[in-house]
């Protein structure tokens, strides 16, 4: 899966309608979060450092419930924004996911055991979990 890295509000024109993860790497403004899943239909998770979320309306918090879009905690290690507009989860990941799952593991176990092979922080990897069947 990709997620778009957003660093400012100025990089929002430049969203797809096809983006399915965001990672904001600035802090949104209600307008902000209504434009975004506005341009952006297929939206499924918002992904931000902890301190932005707790900074977000309950309006905003909502509307994106109502809109089925989860946000999730955290940050995008050893990404250059200046070099790419996104970055990657590799199929390394859902292999493993896939490979724990099969040998019974809970999706709790597997968080805990993902965080620390990956680096990705617990909300994307239950987000990954839950989408993988």
């Amino acid at each position: 899966m990709k997620i778009r890295v957003v660093s400012s509000k100025e990089e929002m024109e430049t969203l797809h309608q096809s983006e399915e993860m965001i990672h904001l790497a600035f802090r949104p403004s209600n307008t902000d979060i209504f434009s975004m899943v506005e341009k952006c239909p297929k939206l499924k998770a918002i992904h931000m450092p902890t301190s932005y979320k707790k900074t977000l309306s309950k309006s905003s918090l909502m509307f994106l419930e109502m809109q089925g879009v989860r946000i999730l905690e955290g940050d995008v290690w050893g990404h250059r924004e200046a070099i790419e507009e996104y970055s990657e989860i590799s199929q390394h990941v859902y292999d493993r996911i896939r490979q724990y799952k099969g040998q019974g593991m809970s999706d709790e176990d597997i968080v805990k055991q993902m965080r620390t092979e990956t680096g990705l922080s617990p909300d994307i990897l239950s987000f990954l979990i839950r989408r993988i069947k």
